[in-house]
């Protein structure tokens, strides 16, 4: 999920953003998200399957927020569904 907020009305997003953090954590199949916002936000979240997605997609709190987002929140936004075929990682 890509986004660029709208400028004019932040009441309330900081709120909702955290509601949803918790909501997802606790759907069946979710498996964790990474954000990061400088301008464009980015916020990429992995879950087991596509019947996951679509129950997060159809949960009720959910879809309350993402109407709220397109009201009020998000100039623009774009969602993709994809599949991680590999992971790989580096610490240092």
């Amino acid at each position: 999920f890509s986004s660029l907020r709208t400028a004019e009305d932040d009441a309330g997003y900081a709120e909702m953003a955290a509601l949803m953090d918790d909501l997802a954590r606790c759907q069946p199949g979710y498996l964790g998200h990474e954000s990061a916002r400088e301008g464009v936000g980015i916020t990429v979240s992995y879950w087991t399957d596509e019947a996951a997605i679509t129950a997060w997609r159809r949960d009720v709190e959910h879809a309350a927020a993402m109407r709220l987002g397109r009201d009020r929140w998000y100039a623009a936004y774009r969602l993709r569904v994809a599949r991680v075929e590999r992971d790989r990682r580096f610490d240092d």
